[in-house]
C-alpha cells in the first residue's frame, strides 16, 4: 500500500491512493481554503469504513439481513499540540426485521477485536467505545 500527497497551493493537497485522488485542506481560518476533508477526519472516515465492511461481511456469512447500515465516529482531541486523538466513540447503527442482537454484537466485537486493522493501529494509544443501536434501541454490550 502507497500514498501520496502532492501540494497544490497555500495548504491544500492531492492525495492519490490506488489511482484514486481526493483533495485534502485546512480551514480557512489557518490558512486552508477548505477544499477537502482535513487529514485526521479522514482517519475517522478510515476507521468506520474498516469496520463497517468487516461488519457487513461477518453478517452476511451468518445469514443475517440487514435493511440499513451506518458507521458514525466521533472523537476527542487532546488539548494540547500535537492534538492527537484522545478517544474516539464508534457508533454502530441497524435497522432491520428480527435482527439478532447477539449476532450483530458478535460481528462488532470480532471486528473491533480481531479484523480491522484501524481499528487495531488506533487501539495502543487512543481509547476506544463503542454503542450499538438496533432499531432505534441502544443494546448493552
Amino acid at each position: 500500500m502507497k500514498a501520496r500527497v502532492v501540494w497544490q497551493e497555500d495548504l491544500t493537497f492531492e492525495a492519490e491512493l490506488n489511482d484514486f485522488r481526493i483533495l485534502i485542506d485546512a480551514d480557512a481560518s489557518v490558512g486552508g481554503k477548505n477544499k477537502g476533508p482535513r487529514p485526521k477526519g479522514l482517519t475517522l472516515v478510515s476507521l468506520a469504513g474498516c469496520t463497517g465492511m468487516d461488519v457487513i461481511s461477518i453478517l452476511k456469512k451468518m445469514r443475517v439481513e440487514v435493511r440499513s447500515f451506518e458507521v458514525e465516529t466521533k472523537a476527542k482531541l487532546a488539548e494540547e499540540h500535537p492534538k492527537k486523538f484522545v478517544e474516539i466513540l464508534t457508533r454502530y447503527i441497524f435497522t432491520g426485521d428480527n435482527l439478532p442482537r447477539d449476532k450483530v454484537k458478535k460481528a462488532v466485537r470480532l471486528s473491533e477485536e480481531r479484523y480491522c486493522g484501524v481499528s487495531a493501529t488506533l487501539k495502543p494509544s487512543v481509547r476506544l467505545s463503542t454503542e450499538i443501536i438496533v432499531n432505534g434501541e441502544k443494546i448493552a454490550d
